[in-house]
């Protein structure tokens, strides 16, 4: 894969995505309410809806330990 060659599922989720959604409203209350302080909800946001692209990719390219063309245990040269 080079550089400028677009990934077949990006490592986040898609900006219309549900869960992403859910995530971003609820580090919107968890702020507005008092519970939690915007830097603790950004970090929780970005690494909850990392982890929601890591899924989202493995449904789009079963096998990819990473988003690129090769399967997992592929020689990658």
């Amino acid at each position: 894969m080079t550089t400028d060659s677009p990934m077949r599922s990006p490592p986040f989720p898609s900006p219309d995505s549900a869960v992403l959604r859910l995530i971003v409203g609820n580090a919107i209350a968890s702020v507005r309410s008092g519970e939690a302080s915007v830097e603790g909800e950004i970090l929780h946001a970005a690494v909850h809806s990392w982890y929601e692209g890591h899924v989202q990719g493995e449904d789009e390219c079963p096998g990819c330990d990473f988003r690129g063309e090769l399967p997992k245990h592929g020689n990658r040269g």
